[in-house]
């Protein structure tokens, strides 16, 4: 019979195992799920990489309605 891995969830802010059936998945519970949106608006976490405006790429009026 062949062996299947289990992969082993964890909550991201406190480490505690979890089920992706979780109601506040990826989160273990509300509290751990507030305190990492607490962490973003607060700027403790970022994005590391600088986002890109399409429009600079594809010309000044790309991507915009009814301009061709």
């Amino acid at each position: 019979m062949p062996r299947t891995r289990s992969i082993k969830l964890r909550c991201p802010t406190c480490k505690k195992p979890i089920k992706s059936r979780d109601s506040e998945f990826p989160f273990c519970s509300e509290r751990c799920r507030l305190i990492d949106l607490g962490k973003w608006a607060s700027g403790e976490y970022v994005v590391s990489s600088p986002v890109r405006d399409t429009s600079d790429a594809l010309g000044e009026d790309a991507g915009r309605p009814g301009k061709k």
